[in-house]
């Protein structure tokens, strides 16, 4: 399947695109089918409830991850890319005094937040850590509609007939189906992108250019993907001009705002350390994911709880790097993309899936394979440092702290940011040779992943979740 620099770059909320993101997408769908009548079964007027159902990481971390308020907020006809807090805000308090949804084609049916949002604690469902069930119920609770979504990570959705049907394809027949829909470039792995790109002359932002422009003009993509880094670049401004508790509990403190300003003085002074562009790099980043993490508006990089790698390393590209340019960002994210798409295709970008090597150590290698290209590398050197980014994030389990998005994640993206910036200059000083191909890296995070145990997969029930000092 063809996977769009937009399908990994997507504007939404956070602070997850699996467990919120994805979860609101499929309340939407299911309330779009609802209120279609496409069933043919029964008017839409006879429906008198809704029920969700909220398993596995969904339910174990929901709370901390905003799922429940993300499924109304769907139900209620909000789409992540589209989602004016004063007025959503308004809408839940009114849901939960009245208890009822008003459907789209008119009407209202019942749905009481503390009966029919359920959280199901017990096993997760078989094809996914994360399982959404929806079901619109008559009189008696005669199931008049039901479906089963999965959120498999950047925000995807899966509908439970759409994802067996996707695992009864085999990758040589996705590989098929890319050039028979005229793809010019349609390569599903690393060691294909490279043979491509020697055999044509072409680089890998412009293999990817000539990918998208098959249903866009180049005009048009120049301009969706500046859109794009307008979005990332003001989620950094908003986290850098805010201070202050962030929401959930845990009583964590916005720390950007002042690690600016305390850099923003050190230049002014003179008093520079060598090590300045590592924190750079970090404040970017944890501005990023402060918002984030405050329910804010991100873009997905390739996920929300990584939503802060890429767009720091690009800004350090922008504000630090001498002869950055437009065209520089541009092409970075196409190039991103390429092997943001090469990950999601081979492995996974899910942190319930395979922890958050596939999360941040996706967004890493995505960002060192950008930061490499904007710097002038060889196909071969963007490939290497894409592998060395990924590399050393293999086996980074998730754990999040109280289900929130919060410890380690906000760091953690900062850290992802400088291995991308390391991993580029590192490939760059070589000549793209060397031992470990991107495409063994990549099964690696996906092997470790399914050997890694459920409690360090977005689950909150092992590793740094449990292990914080009591206060």
């Amino acid at each position: 399947m063809f996977l769009s620099v937009f399908d990994l770059f997507k504007i939404g909320i956070g602070p997850s695109s699996s467990h919120t993101m994805g979860p609101m997408t499929a309340a939407v769908h299911f309330l779009d089918r609802l209120a279609s009548g496409e069933n043919g079964l029964f008017p839409p007027q006879a429906v008198v409830r809704i029920r969700a159902v909220l398993h596995g990481s969904l339910a174990f971390t929901g709370k901390g991850h905003a799922t429940d308020r993300a499924v109304m907020l769907g139900l209620l006809g909000f789409r992540p890319d589209a989602v004016d807090p004063d007025v959503a805000e308004a809408r839940l308090t009114e849901l939960r005094m009245s208890r009822m949804l008003p459907l789209p084609g008119g009407g209202d049916v019942q749905f009481d937040p503390e009966n029919d949002l359920q959280f199901d604690y017990g096993p997760p469902l078989p094809l996914h850590a994360n399982g959404l069930k929806l079901a619109a119920l008559g009189e008696s609770d005669t199931l008049l509609l039901a479906d089963t979504y999965y959120s498999i990570g950047g925000g995807f959705v899966m509908t439970e007939a759409e994802l067996i049907a996707s695992r009864q394809t085999a990758p040589l027949d996705l590989h098929v189906e890319k050039e028979s829909i005229g793809y010019p470039y349609p390569f599903g792995s690393a060691a294909e992108m490279l043979r491509m790109g020697a055999q044509s002359g072409l680089s890998i932002g412009d293999m990817k250019r000539a990918n998208e422009t098959v249903s866009i003009s180049d005009s048009e993509l120049d301009e969706k993907l500046w859109a794009i880094w307008q979005v990332m670049d003001a989620c950094i401004a908003r986290g850098l001009a805010k201070d202050g508790v962030l929401p959930g509990g845990l009583g964590v403190k916005r720390r950007a705002k002042a690690i600016q300003q305390r850099l923003l003085s050190s230049a002014r002074s003179n008093s520079l350390p060598p090590h300045i562009a590592n924190d750079w790099l970090s404040v970017y980043a944890m501005a990023v994911n402060e918002e984030n993490a405050s329910g804010g508006q991100v873009v997905t990089s390739p996920t929300n709880g990584a939503a802060g790698v890429i767009p720091a390393v690009i800004r350090y590209y922008r504000d630090h790097c001498p002869g950055a340019t437009d065209d520089g960002i541009i092409t970075f994210l196409l190039v991103a993309a390429a092997v943001g798409g090469l990950i999601k295709h081979n492995a996974s970008i899910s942190g319930a899936e395979c922890g958050c090597q596939a999360e941040v150590g996706s967004a890493s290698a995505m960002a060192a394979a950008g930061f490499c290209a904007t710097l002038g590398g060889t196909n071969e050197q963007i490939e290497n440092a894409a592998e060395i980014a990924l590399e050393h994030h293999l086996g980074l389990t998730c754990d999040p702290v109280k289900g929130l998005v919060q410890v380690p994640c906000i760091e953690r993206n900062g850290m992802g940011a400088i291995k991308a910036v390391s991993a580029a200059s590192l490939a760059l000083h070589g000549d793209g040779a060397h031992i470990m191909p991107l495409d063994n890296c990549i099964e690696t995070m996906r092997q470790t992943g399914m050997d890694m145990a459920t409690k360090y997969k977005e689950t909150s029930l092992g590793g740094l979740a449990t292990n914080l000092p009591e206060c």
